[in-house]
């Protein structure tokens, strides 16, 4: 057994603890740069809030709020510009994935130059970023505490990663008061996002007893959680159970990694008709992967399903939860056709060697596509 555990992200998680990002970012900088998308955060108060609290700590604040919800490189280019210019020494991503991963890759892009020549690439961890501070709103990504960004680059059609642990945030705030106003299918889609990186953190060649842990915990917290959201529920106690289970998926992301699902999911960002958020984009390629693993993992997907409350045979009951949170569904519906395919399969990037699926070949992604249609 081998075990590698590097996460230096300072978590401060609680209801109400928004206002402390100020003094938080304090430790950090003096002259904050918000980033975060065009409408949410400002629409329900939380950048007000967010702003105020740096003010009050004495910060200078600068907002960047063009991040669309998969962000592209160009847009990380005119953060940096931003940044360079207002003499910025932090940054604080504010909303969901998008946009922790845009200041992620902004404080990649203040050093390194333009984004979409750092796509695909590993940073040293040695190289001296500007710190980040992350402020989820919603409880999916896990991007608060992983050393990674996604990012689009729309002239070569290219969705991958910048990664390396110079990328893990100084700090994140977790706040799960903010998931109340957070739109029900945003939630659920989210919500299978955490989901799907308890599951393939379990089901990954890198897992081990910490990630284990980590993966069971957070499948039992979103397997009672994740349905009542589908409901319409959104008390303090299910906030609180579905931001957890999103940091523990992002602890795992960042020990154990992801599997196959992820690049799939990654390389649609080359069918810009394909316009799906994340979280429903894996979705539509989990039941086809999930037949083509459940031989080579079994017994491990059959503990899922005991840790879902199931039994059975492991892909019958992590279809079923998307049933049950209404996310199964075809590529067809997103868009994509047979002509896509090659597309598709051409687009697939990083590393696939943490799948439980051995020697994973483009013949058996183009499969695993056309099965999803």
């Amino acid at each position: 057994m081998k075990l590698d555990h590097f996460t230096p992200t300072r978590v401060v998680f609680g209801a109400g603890r928004l206002r402390e990002v100020g003094q938080l970012t304090r430790e950090h900088g003096s002259r904050a740069l918000i980033v975060c998308g065009r409408r949410a955060a400002r629409q329900h108060g939380m950048l007000h809030v967010v702003r105020s609290s740096l003010g009050e700590a004495g910060l200078a604040v600068t907002v960047f709020d063009e991040v669309s919800p998969d962000p592209r490189a160009d847009e990380v280019d005119q953060a940096v510009a931003v940044a360079h210019r207002e003499g910025c020494d932090v940054l604080v991503g504010l909303g969901g994935g998008s946009a922790i991963d845009a200041a992620k890759a902004a404080a990649v892009g203040f050093v390194h130059g333009p984004a979409g020549a750092l796509l695909g690439t590993t940073v040293a961890a040695t190289d001296d970023l500007l710190p980040v501070v992350a402020v989820p709103t919603t409880a999916g990504s896990g991007a608060e505490v992983t050393k990674g960004a996604i990012i689009t680059d729309t002239d070569r059609g290219l969705k991958t990663g910048i990664r390396g642990e110079a990328l893990f945030p100084a700090a994140a705030l977790i706040d799960p008061d903010l998931l109340r106003s957070v739109p029900h299918q945003v939630l659920v889609e989210t919500g299978f996002d955490a989901f799907a990186h308890a599951v393939e953190s379990y089901l990954a060649r890198r897992s081990n007893p910490l990630s284990d842990l980590l993966a069971e915990r957070c499948l039992e917290l979103i397997s009672g959680s994740l349905p009542r959201l589908v409901r319409g529920e959104r008390d303090a106690e299910l906030r609180e159970t579905m931001a957890l289970a999103a940091l523990f998926g992002g602890l795992n992301v960042a020990t154990a990694s992801t599997c196959l699902p992820h690049r799939l999911q990654q390389a649609m960002g080359a069918i810009p008709k394909a316009a799906v958020s994340h979280g429903r984009g894996l979705a539509l390629v989990y039941p086809a992967w999930l037949r083509h693993a459940y031989p080579h993992a079994s017994r491990r997907m059959d503990n899922i399903a005991e840790l879902l409350g199931r039994g059975g045979e492991g892909p019958d009951a992590i279809v079923e939860m998307l049933d049950r949170i209404g996310l199964r569904a075809r590529l067809t519906t997103a868009g994509v056709s047979e002509d896509d395919l090659p597309i598709l399969v051409g687009s697939v990037t990083g590393n696939t060697d943490n799948d439980p699926i051995p020697g994973v070949t483009g013949d058996l992604i183009g499969r695993i596509y056309e099965e999803s249609l």
